[in-house]
């Protein structure tokens, strides 16, 4: 994961450093990320708090991300894949706009969320993909987004079948219940039982320490928080974090 800095509108965003703070500490972390091995960066608007759930982007910060991503894409020597939390469509566009590989976010159901209730649009955003002229781009589907319940209380194995038929999801996500959160392992093996042919993302909470036991079941993973400095959520990647985890990854599985 890249953690792009509060972006122009955003609460936390920073005047003094401006948009060229936010561009030097990208680049800082995409640097250290790629020293370290990684496979695929993905870039998020992490420190967009409070997320807004219920209303479109703000226009600022969307061009402000897509900036940040459009100056960063000679320094990638590896593929990318972003998103803008809170809203799948502007990031479909986003993510055309950029050239990313592929996205992730909440494509089926209805959640009850910390801002409130959060509805899937999936016709909306295939059909935009489609229309984009971008059926290319990969969407990892959230099979529960992070710290959201059901609002049926259904059981997400069995809930999602329907849109896993019908749908055709290019990868599922199992997440924590927030960043650098372990997963429920239980139900990573549930979901490999039930959709063997699915790929599977963890989402949150790698370690070198539960790689084994994460990754057994899952084909690739999201990581953000271990691989900070001192694996704080709001610091700067560390290259010997992102090493050592890229090496019990390789150690275990030739991932």
């Amino acid at each position: 994961m890249c953690h792009l800095k509060a972006l122009p509108g955003d609460p936390l965003y920073d005047p003094a450093g401006g948009m060229e703070g936010i561009y030097r500490s990208a680049k800082r972390d995409v640097e250290a990320l790629q020293e370290g091995g990684i496979d695929g960066i993905q870039f998020t608007n992490e420190f967009s708090v409070p997320y807004d759930m219920n209303h479109p982007a703000d226009p600022a910060a969307l061009s402000a991300m897509a900036e940040v991503i459009g100056r960063l894409k000679d320094s990638l020597t590896v593929p990318f894949g972003c998103n803008y939390i809170g809203d799948s469509k502007a990031t479909i566009g986003l993510c055309t706009a950029t050239g990313a590989k592929w996205t992730r976010g909440t494509y089926y159901g209805t959640w009850a969320t910390n801002d409130g209730l959060l509805n899937a649009d999936c016709a909306e955003i295939y059909r935009l993909r489609h229309n984009l002229g971008n059926d290319q781009l990969k969407l990892v589907h959230y099979i529960v987004p992070e710290s959201s319940a059901d609002i049926g209380g259904r059981d997400p194995v069995i809930s999602i079948k329907s849109h896993y038929f019908l749908n055709k999801p290019d990868a599922l996500g199992i997440c924590g219940l927030v960043a650098g959160q372990k997963i429920d392992v239980n139900v990573l093996h549930q979901f490999r039982t039930a959709y063997p042919d699915a790929v599977l993302f963890v989402t949150t909470g790698i370690t070198p320490e539960n790689i084994k036991e994460m990754m057994q079941d899952a084909d690739a993973c999201f990581v953000g928080t271990w691989l900070k400095k001192d694996h704080v959520f709001t610091n700067e990647v560390d290259v010997n974090n992102v090493r050592e985890l890229m090496e019990c990854m390789r150690k275990e599985f030739g991932k």
